[in-house]
């Protein structure tokens, strides 16, 4: 099996130290080089081409975000975050997953077990439900997994994603993030939402409209005419 070859990104000396530690059992990682700026990372994976990056999101000068959108086409990243990261677009960035530090090593092997070969790559994908998004919920922070969230509306210019943990905000379309999400477990049900299929707890008549999806948390969504027959052969179940 080919070795993944692996960059490390921080700006602290220790937190590099101990990543490179935590990744030393893993027959399959080699770690190629370190990098603890923006501009020393975009060096390096321009010289070393690595098929991994591990991404401190809060550097001095350049943000982990900033060259993670110069990357994401050659090569797979990781972000990670002492979770007082600002808000960013979770969707956009296809990231392979977040990690909270400390690291911990489970987790961290979960990760590598998702990295894919560099010949089976492709552009941005759907992503599968267990993918994590690091959405931000007023003045704190957490990861969200995809099974997690019930609904995500458009709010302006931003979206509103609705989860168990409350409704975070990230500056991004619903059009956008629409291509990222499984259509086996997301429906688009008009202009300005998207439901997951499996938070919907029952289908009613909305006289004049379409249908009334009703969410196992009692929330109430408007589905369009235009949505609504494709919906009902999806839930065939509630006609």
């Amino acid at each position: 099996m080919a070795l993944i070859r692996t960059l490390l990104v921080d700006d602290e000396r220790i937190a590099r130290a101990e990543l490179r530690r935590l990744l030393k059992p893993h027959d399959r990682v080699e770690v190629v080089g370190e990098a603890e700026n923006a501009e020393l990372a975009l060096h390096a994976i321009e010289t070393l081409q690595p098929d991994l990056v591990f991404l401190d999101i809060q550097m001095p000068g350049s943000s982990g975000l900033q060259v993670a959108e110069q990357i994401e086409d050659c090569c797979q990243f990781v972000f990670c975050t002492a979770f007082d990261s600002f808000a960013i677009d979770a969707f956009g960035l296809n990231a392979l997953d977040y990690l909270v530090k400390p690291v911990d090593p489970e987790r961290l092997a979960r990760t590598l077990a998702r990295v894919r070969p560099s010949d089976t790559r492709a552009g941005p994908s759907t992503l599968p439900m267990d993918h994590s998004l690091l959405l931000k919920f007023g003045e704190s922070a957490r990861i969200v997994r995809l099974n997690e969230i019930d609904r995500i509306e458009t709010v302006g210019n931003h979206a509103a994603v609705h989860s168990v943990y409350g409704v975070a905000y990230v500056l991004s379309s619903l059009s956008r993030i629409e291509q990222r999400l499984d259509p086996a477990h997301f429906f688009r049900v008009s202009r300005h939402c998207i439901l997951r299929l499996d938070a919907i707890e029952s289908l009613e008549p909305d006289v004049g409209y379409g249908l009334i999806a009703r969410l196992r948390g009692g929330n109430e969504v408007e589905v369009s005419r235009r949505a609504a027959q494709t919906l009902r052969a999806r839930m065939g179940s509630f006609e």
